[in-house]
């Protein structure tokens, strides 16, 4: 039913690179290309790599030269007068925007993508397009307004076998599902995505998907093990492909599966770490989300009342200012679970300079 997952951002020179090829060897390869292309004098074929390069450094968690990469296929494609380039470049650009928290910023890229895609006639760039969009409405948690499009991606890709992009549709629609309570549903799209992805080699779909059975297995079963299990496999992918932020998501699992536990020093240990690993890659959502983690950790180990108060009051003023619904309400729950929805006045704890 699925063919190979195959990377449709691997263009021109590149389209022998794998999914799976680790992106280390993705930089070199497109940086070698995209040299060859301008000492040639051909932009499109320097947008094509260009593309590679601003995504390889995007999921390295190079933010700056993931800009700078990007905004340079951008000028290339337009340069060689190839609408699919250019809406590519702006998908790129518009899915760094998400993974810095620019999400204003990400729906106005993203849009114009699929818009170019579709004048272009590259369905797969407008297809991932409107996947950006979708994606960057849920993590906000709106999904009401983004439901219906990851249902309308779903049936797309499994009508075009896209075993990619079925994918993460269904890992799209599981975290809703989780995030909502559905813990049955939600697992057996993970489920389901995990198989899919394991069938047509997609290493870092599968990852992902574990991370999702993980996070259910616990908060569902409480099954503590089977959990830091998943986990650790997938851990094994993210490191293997050089995956940045899905480790430091992995990371930042590992200490939610252990603070449910009781385990309060070691899920401690574990978000100090994501809070790091974030921080390097400049991802607000992630390092919100472990701040978080660590509030309650050290709330559960003792930690001053008034230092926790005015912690989570930051971290609430924080989700609100990025836009992070679901964040926003699961702040609000810690504040109820330790007491302190009326704030008392304390000195707010300045974050860490990044």
């Amino acid at each position: 039913m699925y063919g190979k997952a195959f990377a449709p951002e691997y263009q021109g020179a590149l389209t022998s690179l794998s999914v799976n090829s680790s992106l280390t060897e993705v930089l070199a390869a497109g940086k070698e290309q995209l040299a060859a292309a301008e000492r040639a004098g051909r932009p499109a074929e320097a947008a094509r790599s260009g593309l590679a390069v601003a995504e390889a450094y995007r999921r390295l968690g190079r933010v700056r030269e993931a800009d700078l990469a990007w905004k340079a296929s951008y000028r290339a494609a337009r340069e060689a007068g190839d609408t699919a380039a250019m809406a590519w470049a702006l998908w790129s650009g518009g899915t760094l925007a998400r993974q810095r928290g620019a999400f204003a910023l990400a729906w106005r890229l993203l849009s114009l993508a699929a818009e170019l895609g579709e004048r272009g006639g590259d369905v797969v760039v407008r297809g991932y397009s409107l996947a950006g969009l979708a994606e960057t409405g849920r993590i906000q948690g709106d999904y009401e307004a983004v439901g219906r499009l990851h249902e309308q991606l779903l049936a797309e890709a499994r009508r075009r076998g896209e075993a990619r992009h079925t994918v993460w549709a269904l890992e799209g629609i599981a975290q809703m599902h989780r995030n909502t309570g559905s813990y049955d549903t939600a697992y057996a799209m993970f489920e389901e995505a995990a198989g899919i992805a394991a069938r047509a080699d997609d290493r870092r779909g599968h990852a992902w998907a574990l991370r999702g059975l993980a996070d259910v297995v616990s908060v569902r079963d409480g099954d503590t093990e089977r959990a830091l299990a998943l986990l650790g496999e997938a851990e094994e992918t993210c490191r293997a492909m050089n995956l940045a932020s899905a480790l430091a998501y992995n990371h930042k699992m590992r200490g939610n599966v252990l603070y449910r536990a009781g385990r309060y020093d070691e899920a401690r240990e574990w978000y100090q770490r994501a809070l790091a690993e974030f921080r390097a890659i400049a991802e607000p959502r992630g390092e919100a989300l472990s701040r978080l983690g660590l509030a309650k950790s050290l709330a559960r180990l003792g930690r001053d009342r008034a230092e926790t108060a005015a912690e989570l009051a930051d971290l609430a003023r924080t989700t609100a200012r990025i836009g992070l619904r679901h964040a926003e309400e699961m702040v609000r729950r810690a504040q109820e679970e330790f007491g302190l929805t009326q704030t008392p006045q304390a000195p707010v704890v300045q974050e860490a300079v990044r």
